[in-house]
Protein backbone atom coordinates (compact mmCIF):
# COMPACT_ATOMS: atom_id res chain seq x y z
CA UNK A 1 0.00 0.00 0.00
CA UNK A 2 1.16 3.82 -0.61
CA UNK A 3 1.30 5.15 2.32
CA UNK A 4 0.34 8.59 0.75
CA UNK A 5 -2.58 7.59 -1.15
CA UNK A 6 -5.64 8.56 0.64
CA UNK A 7 -8.38 5.97 -0.42
CA UNK A 8 -12.33 5.38 0.24
CA UNK A 9 -15.51 5.11 -1.14
CA UNK A 10 -19.40 4.72 -0.25
CA UNK A 11 -20.97 1.39 1.61
CA UNK A 12 -22.49 -0.05 -2.23
CA UNK A 13 -18.49 1.10 -4.04
CA UNK A 14 -20.65 2.95 -6.45
CA UNK A 15 -18.63 5.93 -5.85
CA UNK A 16 -14.77 5.57 -4.96
CA UNK A 17 -12.07 8.71 -4.66
CA UNK A 18 -8.70 9.03 -4.10
CA UNK A 19 -6.01 11.37 -3.48
CA UNK A 20 -1.74 11.66 -2.80
CA UNK A 21 -2.23 14.96 -1.38
CA UNK A 22 -1.27 15.66 2.10
CA UNK A 23 -3.92 17.39 4.15
CA UNK A 24 -4.81 20.44 4.93
CA UNK A 25 -6.10 19.51 8.33
CA UNK A 26 -8.18 16.82 10.27
CA UNK A 27 -11.39 18.42 12.38
CA UNK A 28 -14.24 17.26 14.40
CA UNK A 29 -17.11 19.82 13.11
CA UNK A 30 -19.54 19.76 15.68
CA UNK A 31 -22.25 22.24 13.78
CA UNK A 32 -25.74 22.00 13.57
CA UNK A 33 -25.37 21.41 9.73
CA UNK A 34 -22.91 18.79 9.76
CA UNK A 35 -24.77 16.62 12.52
CA UNK A 36 -27.99 16.77 9.54
CA UNK A 37 -25.43 15.95 6.72
CA UNK A 38 -24.06 13.32 8.25
CA UNK A 39 -26.78 11.91 10.42
CA UNK A 40 -24.16 11.92 13.38
CA UNK A 41 -23.07 14.03 16.62
CA UNK A 42 -20.29 15.21 14.83
CA UNK A 43 -18.50 15.09 11.48
CA UNK A 44 -14.77 13.91 11.17
CA UNK A 45 -13.30 14.74 8.03
CA UNK A 46 -9.59 14.76 6.34
CA UNK A 47 -9.08 18.11 3.95
CA UNK A 48 -7.28 18.25 0.90
CA UNK A 49 -6.85 19.93 -1.78
CA UNK A 50 -9.76 19.89 -4.09
CA UNK A 51 -8.05 19.90 -7.77
CA UNK A 52 -6.02 16.84 -6.04
CA UNK A 53 -9.12 14.62 -5.66
CA UNK A 54 -10.35 12.10 -8.45
CA UNK A 55 -14.48 10.96 -7.47
CA UNK A 56 -15.32 8.17 -9.63
CA UNK A 57 -19.21 7.11 -10.04
CA UNK A 58 -22.16 8.93 -9.34
CA UNK A 59 -22.63 11.57 -6.41
CA UNK A 60 -25.30 13.74 -5.71
CA UNK A 61 -24.46 17.36 -4.29
CA UNK A 62 -26.56 19.32 -2.22
CA UNK A 63 -25.96 23.00 -1.02
CA UNK A 64 -25.78 22.87 2.08
CA UNK A 65 -24.94 26.59 2.65
CA UNK A 66 -23.87 29.16 -0.09
CA UNK A 67 -20.14 28.25 0.43
CA UNK A 68 -20.17 24.32 0.86
CA UNK A 69 -21.94 21.63 -0.92
CA UNK A 70 -22.24 18.25 0.21
CA UNK A 71 -21.14 14.99 -1.70
CA UNK A 72 -23.34 11.48 -0.85
CA UNK A 73 -23.60 8.15 -2.77
CA UNK A 74 -27.10 8.70 -4.65
CA UNK A 75 -27.47 4.66 -4.60
CA UNK A 76 -26.51 4.10 -0.76
CA UNK A 77 -26.57 7.42 0.77
CA UNK A 78 -23.20 7.17 2.06
CA UNK A 79 -22.05 11.32 3.04
CA UNK A 80 -18.79 11.47 1.32
CA UNK A 81 -17.87 15.20 0.82
CA UNK A 82 -17.60 18.53 2.11
CA UNK A 83 -16.66 20.66 -0.88
CA UNK A 84 -15.84 24.42 -0.26
CA UNK A 85 -14.51 25.41 -4.17
CA UNK A 86 -13.58 28.69 -2.87
CA UNK A 87 -11.22 28.08 -0.86
CA UNK A 88 -10.39 24.87 -2.96
CA UNK A 89 -10.66 22.52 -0.99
CA UNK A 90 -12.72 18.99 0.03
CA UNK A 91 -13.29 17.25 3.53
CA UNK A 92 -13.12 13.61 3.03
CA UNK A 93 -15.72 12.26 5.42
CA UNK A 94 -13.52 9.94 8.27
CA UNK A 95 -16.09 6.88 8.30
CA UNK A 96 -15.10 6.51 4.32
CA UNK A 97 -12.20 6.38 4.37
CA UNK A 98 -10.48 3.07 2.86
CA UNK A 99 -8.02 3.13 5.99
CA UNK A 100 -9.60 5.68 8.56
CA UNK A 101 -7.39 4.91 11.34
CA UNK A 102 -3.90 6.37 9.31
CA UNK A 103 -5.55 9.57 10.87
CA UNK A 104 -7.24 11.36 14.18
CA UNK A 105 -9.01 14.81 14.53
CA UNK A 106 -6.49 17.59 15.51
CA UNK A 107 -9.08 20.05 16.84
CA UNK A 108 -12.91 20.05 17.29
CA UNK A 109 -15.03 22.99 16.32
CA UNK A 110 -18.30 24.38 16.76
CA UNK A 111 -18.36 22.91 20.39
CA UNK A 112 -21.12 25.59 21.10
CA UNK A 113 -23.28 23.18 19.19
CA UNK A 114 -22.17 20.15 20.53
CA UNK A 115 -24.91 17.59 21.77
CA UNK A 116 -24.70 17.51 25.38
CA UNK A 117 -24.51 14.27 26.35
CA UNK A 118 -21.31 14.16 24.48
CA UNK A 119 -17.83 14.66 26.74
CA UNK A 120 -14.97 15.04 24.93
CA UNK A 121 -12.36 14.10 27.13
CA UNK A 122 -9.57 13.64 24.26
CA UNK A 123 -7.22 16.99 25.44
CA UNK A 124 -7.66 18.04 21.46
CA UNK A 125 -7.71 22.55 21.13
CA UNK A 126 -12.47 22.89 21.38
CA UNK A 127 -13.04 26.10 19.46
CA UNK A 128 -16.78 27.48 20.05
CA UNK A 129 -17.08 28.07 16.52
CA UNK A 130 -14.25 28.08 13.66
CA UNK A 131 -10.34 28.56 14.98
CA UNK A 132 -8.14 31.32 14.65
CA UNK A 133 -6.85 31.78 11.72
Amino acid sequence: MDERNITGSCLCGACTYSTRADPIDIRACHCTLCQKATGAPFYARVRVPLDAVTINGPVGWYHSSPALRRGFCPKCGTSLFSERASANSIGLCMGSLDAPDRFKPTEHIWVSKKQAWLNLTDDLPCHAEFPPE
